[in-house]
């Protein structure tokens, strides 16, 4: 005879509870009951105007998006303390690692699919632990196999020797971390985030990121003072170890940010460029496309800020600038025209008169490659007197660095766009896709304030026509002469002759611009394509 057994659904059995118990110290709150030392932790960290580890992933992902791996792990010490012990204070082995959605009430949920990494200072300093190796190794082969985008937040102090349960029979140098994410890399992108201070493995996780986005007051350093004095380098303290305004100087740090919020913020509007087109019933705004007329002055020796420039071709507040206080000759950056998103590579007139120094054509080079990684198109804005020359340019390794942006140009497979706002002279203007046989497989258009050249007009005068400037009997007639070759010169170079023998395709009214872009653009689809392989060997870090 069958019995029936009544439950009470509102009551909870002893193992269910001892799981919910252990689960609730994955939570802040939790922790914050029975952890005297965390709450100290957390108060510390909000007079620096920092967050939780915990409260970074939450502002980052979907809300209720979040499933959490290898959360019940706890530090490699169970050797030299209680599981007690362990289990109160090495939460998640000080990793909070999963997937979860970001964007998806633009993208939708599968393009949303995010692998997320956040270590947790709160623990032994945010330390890389035997088990948090482990599952970070864990969540990089699931972002491999589903081809979805990480997002790391590196805060942290590097190796954690005190993990005393994994050195007894090694020394943890053979690590699966690095191979990972050199296989991941051009697969999909990867994001590195850091506040406060990040050194040695942790930093070495950031530099292997596609992008870092450090806040104002942090550091990174492949090796923290700890290491250095331990070298024999001497003793520095951590704020003296690769602040992030000398790390932003210098190429490092793609985009410095006042605080964590501007951190996860940035972080969501880059991967969005990478998540495809907005939905078509977003409207996207501009501004009068007619200010293009007057963008550049009518004197062509007067100088003119690229930026606006920018920002008015394309959607409003859709600019996202990266590196920008390194080789600020060239800017680089992701923004989008009716939604959908291209990547811009820009001369810098305010700088070197727009030439293309060895760092910018390094700047340059990298973001092409990124681009044609994750098929984003891209736009070249050319106002170019060429490439950097001289004595200390050749110091810097010019021929190498500047023949990079060839290699790289020629080999994008990603429709690019090239607008000629006014010069575009020998090698530097080939470079920025300008020239017929770059590879271009869009348009290649010029303003009517363009003009072209093998050389800068005047120092070509000079150079081929200096027999003839020398012969002259008067300063006054040599100064004659030469402004009448200068005005010759500038006639046969200017768009309207050059297009006549195809090296432009067309030349433009500038407010037609935004209008052009974005007809080629609506030719493709409006999500990123899906693909199982990498079109590059790996997006370069540097």
């Amino acid at each position: 005879q069958d019995q029936t057994t009544i439950f009470d659904i509102s009551q909870i059995r002893d193992d269910l509870r001892e799981v919910m118990n252990r689960k609730r110290l994955l939570t802040d709150a939790g922790r914050a009951e029975l952890d005297a030392a965390f709450r100290k932790r957390v108060a510390e960290r909000r007079a620096a105007g920092q967050r939780t580890a915990r409260e970074n992933v939450a502002d980052l992902v979907d809300s209720g998006s979040f499933v959490e791996v290898g959360g019940l792990l706890v530090a490699a010490q169970r050797s030299r303390r209680s599981v007690e012990d362990l289990t109160s204070r090495t939460p998640a082995d000080g990793l909070v690692a999963g997937i979860g959605t970001v964007n998806s009430n633009y993208f939708g949920k599968a393009r949303g699919r995010t692998a997320v990494l956040a270590y947790d200072y709160t623990v032994l300093a945010g330390t890389q632990g035997y088990w948090n190796h482990r599952k970070s190794d864990r969540l990089i082969e699931l972002a491999f196999q589903q081809k979805i985008p990480v997002i790391w937040l590196c805060e942290g102090g590097g190796g954690r020797p005190g993990d005393v349960d994994a050195t007894m029979f090694g020394s943890t140098v053979s690590a699966p971390l690095w191979s990972l994410l050199g296989r991941l890399s051009g697969i999909a992108p990867m994001i590195g985030l850091v506040t406060g201070r990040c050194f040695a493995g942790n930093a070495a996780i950031l530099g292997s990121c596609d992008v870092i986005i450090a806040t104002k007051g942090s550091n990174i350093g492949m090796g923290g003072p700890a290491m250095i004095e331990g070298g024999g380098l001497g003793v520095v303290e951590p704020d003296e170890v690769g602040p992030a305004r000398m790390q932003e100087s210098i190429g490092v740090v793609d985009l410095l940010v006042a605080d964590e919020a501007a951190a996860v913020s940035a972080a969501k509007q880059y991967l969005s460029y990478f998540q495809g087109a907005f939905p078509e019933h977003l409207e996207s705004s501009c501004a009068d496309q007619r200010l293009l007329r007057y963008a550049v002055p009518e004197n062509r020796l007067r100088a003119y800020d690229m930026l606006p420039i920018i920002e008015t071709i394309v959607d409003t507040g859709s600019w996202l600038e990266l590196r920008k206080g390194y080789a600020v000759g060239i800017l680089t950056g992701f923004a989008r025209i009716e939604g959908r998103p291209l990547g811009i590579v820009a001369n810098n007139p305010r700088h070197l008169g727009g030439a293309i120094d060895s760092d910018a054509a390094m700047k340059a080079s990298r973001f092409m490659a990124l681009c044609d990684a994750f098929d984003i198109p891209i736009l070249f804005l050319c106002d170019n007197p060429g490439f950097m020359v001289g004595v200390e340019s050749e110091e810097q390794g010019a021929v190498r660095k500047m023949s990079r942006m060839f290699i790289v140009g020629a080999s994008l497979t990603v429709p690019h766009f090239s607008i000629v706002t006014r010069k575009a002279y020998g090698l530097g203007g080939q470079a920025m896709g300008a020239g017929a046989h770059m590879g271009r497989n869009a348009f290649s258009v010029a303003w009517p304030t363009a003009e072209f050249g093998g050389m800068g007009i005047e120092g070509a005068v000079k150079l081929g026509f200096r027999k003839e400037l020398d012969a002259c009997n008067t300063e006054q007639e040599k100064q004659k002469l030469f402004d009448k070759l200068v005005a010759a010169m500038l006639e046969n170079g200017k768009a309207l002759n050059i297009a006549l023998s195809l090296e432009q395709d067309d030349v433009i009214d500038p407010a037609d611009s935004r209008q052009l872009i974005a007809q080629t653009l609506n030719q493709r689809p409006r999500g990123p394509p899906l693909r199982w392989e990498r079109k590059r060997t790996c997006v370069d870090v540097w």
